[in-house]
């Protein structure tokens, strides 16, 4: 039975999607604690411009905002092949692996350091306290982890629905409106919630609408850039599942019920 699995082309597909969906939103999590400037990176000067009576913004991101793009991709990818039940089956065990990390995360900044460990030359790189390094690398606030956890699953949710309303119009023609439409769309949630757990209280509401203004401008427009990655893709997996399995598929993930891949019979 295993063996057979392992040999249906779309569940070693929906596998693959699923491993680097999860790794990827997990590294998205951990490193999104930095904040660059995006001007800087492209070698301009930081613009200072005024929005809602906030003076001063510039286009600073976390890092994380750099990998969000490809879950938008994936998503739509497997929306397309899968289904919104194998979307929000991934979404769901991305959200429980990434609670699973900083739980551990969380243990292990209370474990008690060893002394030589703190101050220790040969691994700190002259870094005075080691324990404090390591608490402000893994210990993000928990209404940031909790904002970005409800923000990751509402948008994801938000995305299948919009994506789907839209496929029922084109059908299996317009890709690129279905899958930049519904990430338009979801990102304005994800960019509000997360800002609003996280930060009501602590910045004005002016301020996080400015701040959310920012991030969405450059998730729009990643989402758009990155447009023709989604027809890439898409010729990729026809040309390795066949032209007919393809086909199936995707007339398959339009219904209500479909489960998961491994009930569509695959080729070779």
């Amino acid at each position: 039975m295993i063996h057979s699995i392992l040999k249906d082309r779309p569940t070693k597909l929906f596998l693959g999607f699923t491993a680097f969906f999860c790794c990827n939103a997990l590294i998205a999590e951990c490193i999104g604690g930095k904040i660059f400037s995006l001007e800087k990176l492209f070698g301009l000067h930081p613009s200072n411009f005024s929005l809602f009576g906030q003076s001063g913004l510039s286009f600073n991101l976390t890092c994380g905002v750099m990998l969000w793009p490809l879950e938008f991709i994936m998503t739509d990818i497997v929306n397309e092949y899968f289904g919104p039940k194998a979307v929000r089956r991934i979404s769901y065990t991305a959200i429980i692996l990434i609670s699973y990390a900083f739980l551990m995360f969380y243990g292990a900044i209370h474990v008690p350091p060893a002394d030589f460990w703190i101050t220790s030359r040969v691994t700190s790189d002259n870094i005075p306290d080691m324990q404090v390094a390591f608490n402000g690398v893994f210990g993000q606030g928990m209404r940031i982890i909790i904002g970005s956890l409800i923000a990751f699953l509402v948008s994801q949710l938000v995305d299948v629905y919009v994506f789907h309303k839209i496929k029922k119009i084109t059908g299996n023609k317009k890709i690129w409106l279905r899958a930049t439409g519904s990430t338009l769309v979801s990102q304005i949630v994800d960019s509000y919630i997360v800002l609003f757990i996280a930060f009501s209280g602590i910045f004005t509401w002016q301020q996080i609408l400015a701040i959310g203004v920012v991030n969405y401008i450059y998730k729009a427009s990643m989402a758009l850039i990155l447009t023709p990655v989604i027809y890439i893709a898409e010729k990729r997996i026809e040309k390795y599942l066949g032209h007919d399995l393809a086909h199936k598929m995707k007339q398959a993930a339009m219904g209500k019920d479909q489960d998961a891949p491994i009930n569509i019979p695959a080729a070779g």
